[in-house]
Formats: C-alpha cells, sequence, structure tokens
C-alpha cells in the first residue's frame, strides 16, 4: 500500500463535511427567508437556537469537527509511519461509512438512539484503529 493511500479516506470525510455544510446553508438560508429573520438575528449560537427551528445540520457540522479530528490525525499518522495496510484501510473507509450514516440520521429522522449506535460504533472503531497502530508503532521502535 502507498503511503498516500491513507488520505484518500480523509477525502471521503472532507466530501462528508462539505456535503452537510452545503445542507446547513440550504437548511439556514431558506428558514432565514421563510420567516425573514436578519443574518445580524443569529449573530451568536445562542440566539441562532432562539430564532431558528431547524438546527439538525448546523449540529451535525459540528460533530464533524469534534471525534473526527481524531480520524484526521490517524489517517495522517498512517501516511506518515508507512502502516497502511488493506485492513486499517478498510477500517477507515468503514468510519467514513459510519459517519456518514450518522449524519444521514442526524439530518433526516434524527432518532437518537440510532444516532447514539451509529456514533458509538464509528467511535469504538476508531479506539481500534489507534490501537493497532500504536501497536505497530512500538512493535518498529523496539
Amino acid at each position: 500500500m502507498s503511503s498516500t493511500s491513507a488520505l484518500l479516506p480523509c477525502l471521503g470525510m472532507i466530501a462528508l463535511t462539505a456535503i452537510v455544510w452545503l445542507r446547513l446553508y440550504v437548511v439556514r438560508v431558506g428558514e432565514m427567508r421563510a420567516k425573514r429573520i436578519s443574518p445580524q438575528a443569529l449573530a451568536t449560537s445562542r440566539m441562532a437556537a432562539e430564532q431558528l427551528r431547524n438546527t439538525t445540520a448546523a449540529d451535525n457540522f459540528r460533530n464533524l469537527f469534534e471525534v473526527p479530528v481524531l480520524f484526521y490525525v490517524f489517517c495522517l499518522a498512517l501516511a506518515v509511519t508507512g502502516g497502511a495496510s488493506a485492513g486499517l484501510l478498510i477500517s477507515a473507509w468503514l468510519y467514513v461509512a459510519l459517519r456518514a450514516a450518522h449524519s444521514y440520521i442526524h439530518c433526516t429522522y434524527n432518532r437518537v438512539i440510532h444516532r447514539f449506535y451509529v456514533y458509538a460504533v464509528s467511535t469504538l472503531l476508531l479506539f481500534v484503529m489507534w490501537a493497532v497502530l500504536a501497536v505497530r508503532i512500538a512493535r518498529h521502535t523496539s
């Protein structure tokens, strides 16, 4: 595996983030126009929460900058260390798919327990991927 192949799942997460960002602005601008809300009336997140009814895309967009940050670092670590095995790359793509499922649930029907299960599985998968990489690094440095 080439070390740059570890960056492809990163690009997948970036694409997912871009899609959620587009949805956020389509929904937000639509609601602002329908309710005739001035942009200044949404100057803070608290003001936005008071004025807007549909905040799921915005909430999900923020979620994509929480645990997924560890995923981006993981992919970069794979690329730097040359540790991009087939198993870890498949796991990385599975993580992207799980995060896409989480975003879909969050931005559509938003059933919290469904979202939670997908979130928990994706986060556990990420921690396992980190553990595998840590073991490989430890073996390599000993």
